[in-house]
């Protein structure tokens, strides 16, 4: 009953470190039900194009919008590709606002900056900005 007891603790710890709070897809298509693109999404709670909200406000140290944030929140693709942050931060290696950056590069494969990449094509089926892509880049909260 004990070692029963102890592995249950584990699992439910294990779990808990792996999950991560899904915030929606960057999207441009605004039929998706979880699209940052659909207006239904502007103002939900945990949403990056929430400007009051604790991950789209330019003043929140999480906010997508705030140019001096560093934990914000994560980019990944459909197939666990890291993409980097979702950051309005121009200097954070790891942004995708940063221009010299291996994920905010247009030139980069990883980034969603790439006009010709497989996250950045308009006609990528995986693609951030192809309206009729299914599966799209996840945002992610960051790590508590």
């Amino acid at each position: 009953m004990k070692n029963t007891l102890l592995l249950f603790v584990l699992l439910l710890c294990a779990s808990g470190l792996n999950a991560q709070q899904k915030l929606g897809n960057l999207s441009t298509n605004p039929y998706a039900p979880d699209s940052t693109a659909n207006a239904a999404n502007r103002y939900k709670p945990y949403s990056v194009t929430n400007p009051y909200g604790q991950y789209g406000s330019r003043y929140s140290p999480n906010g997508a919008q705030n140019p001096y944030a560093i934990d914000t929140p994560m980019l990944y693709a459909p197939d666990g590709t890291y993409l980097g942050k979702v950051s309005a931060n121009p200097y954070d290696p790891d942004s995708i606002s940063n221009p010299y950056g291996k994920y905010g590069s247009r030139y980069s494969p990883t980034s969603v900056n790439n006009p010709y990449g497989q996250y950045g094509s308009p006609y990528g089926p995986n693609s951030a900005t192809n309206p009729y892509a299914v599966q799209t880049p996840v945002i992610v909260a960051p790590k508590r």
